[in-house]
């Protein structure tokens, strides 16, 4: 591990760890405000809270294991642990809104009295400020150091956070206008809220253990291809990104020159994998399938001197990420692939 891996991971951890006691401290405040006010809404966001306990303690063992480097049982790392954290993340919050929607629908058909109102809004305005203020930070410090549990965690914090402030601002009415039957359709409005968000932890989690497309990292490599493209970089097809934590494992067919040695091929291979792992701050691996250039991408190549050429160059063609992801323009076979073989001067058995 470098050393910017080792400050990373501590700052992941110290964040992780801050959650799990500002969690503990807010789950301590919400449930004195519920035994203080007999409120369905602080209920509801108390309840939240003893799944944020939870999600912020799985989010911490996600972090150290995420950390570990790549090892024989697991050689692309262990950086998809980080799908699984936000995926429980995501279902515990579903689980806490339907126990909301649940006892909501108890106080609206059997009632409750209410006490304390004055006392229990100003203890969850208290955890609703906090709570907005932690769930900056570990989304600041997730983006910083690339975590995907601390980013999921702030989320869901601050949705904590407004949830918190609905309840108050319903309570407050309830406070004002006497009607108690505000308090229990405030919590099943709350309810709604968290459904959503944890919904959408959800849909991160299957989409990153199923390697969905990364769309902000696909448009971030076509960025880095535009800036680092040399005229040897004729062609790039099937390209395929999957994440795993903080890292980027990319793979790529990349057409080079045909006459060219191993020895060269491999050399320029190795300069594109440093280029793009300086470019993803060293958070990636690259396989490159190299393919040698056929006579229809003349036109497109800016490769000079080139001995073979066999028409002049027209333009270079845009790489757009659809077609960086798709087939090749041109494929091998037939006349031209004897043709090829010829000019390599063997016969391999694919091409």
């Amino acid at each position: 591990m470098t050393a910017d891996e080792e400050r990373d991971h501590r700052l992941r951890k110290q964040a992780a760890l801050i959650s799990v006691v500002v969690g503990f401290s807010m789950l301590a405040l919400k449930g004195t405000a519920y035994f203080l006010t007999h409120s369905a809404a602080i209920l509801s966001d108390a309840l939240e809270s003893i799944v944020h306990v939870f999600a912020t303690s799985i989010a911490l063992y996600s972090v150290v294991v995420s950390s570990r480097p790549a090892d024989e049982s697991h050689p692309y790392g262990h950086g998809k642990v980080e799908f699984f954290s936000a995926g429980m993340e995501g279902g515990l919050i579903v689980i806490a809104a339907i126990a909301i929607i649940y006892a909501a629908v108890r106080d609206l058909i059997f009632g409750r009295d209410l006490v304390a109102l004055d006392t229990g809004m100003l203890l969850t305005l208290a955890a609703s400020i906090v709570n907005l203020l932690l769930g900056w930070f570990l989304i600041n410090r997730g983006k910083a150091t690339n975590s995907l549990t601390l980013v999921a965690d702030g989320k869901h914090v601050l949705t904590d956070s407004y949830t918190s402030f609905g309840v108050v601002a319903g309570l407050g009415l309830v406070y004002l206008t006497g009607i108690k039957i505000l308090d229990p359709l405030v919590a099943i409005a709350v309810a709604v809220n968290i459904l959503v968000a944890g919904y959408r932890l959800m849909r991160v989690s299957v989409g990153g253990l199923m390697d969905e497309s990364d769309q902000e990292t696909l448009v971030k490599f076509g960025d880095i291809v535009r800036r680092t493209r040399t005229p040897e970089w004729i062609n790039l097809h099937h390209l395929r990104i999957m994440r795993s934590g903080r890292m980027h494992n990319l793979d790529f067919h990349l057409i080079i020159p045909f006459y060219w040695t191993v020895e060269e091929a491999h050399a320029f291979q190795g300069l594109v994998v440093k280029q793009i792992a300086a470019e993803l701050q060293d958070y990636a691996t690259t396989l490159i399938h190299l393919d040698p250039c056929i006579e229809k991408y003349c036109p497109s190549c800016r490769v000079e001197p080139c001995e073979a050429r066999k028409a002049h160059f027209v333009r270079q063609e845009e790489w757009t990420i659809k077609a960086m992801i798709g087939d090749p323009p041109f494929i091998i076979d037939g006349d031209e692939r004897d043709a090829v073989v010829g000019q390599l001067g063997t016969t391999p058995k694919t091409i």
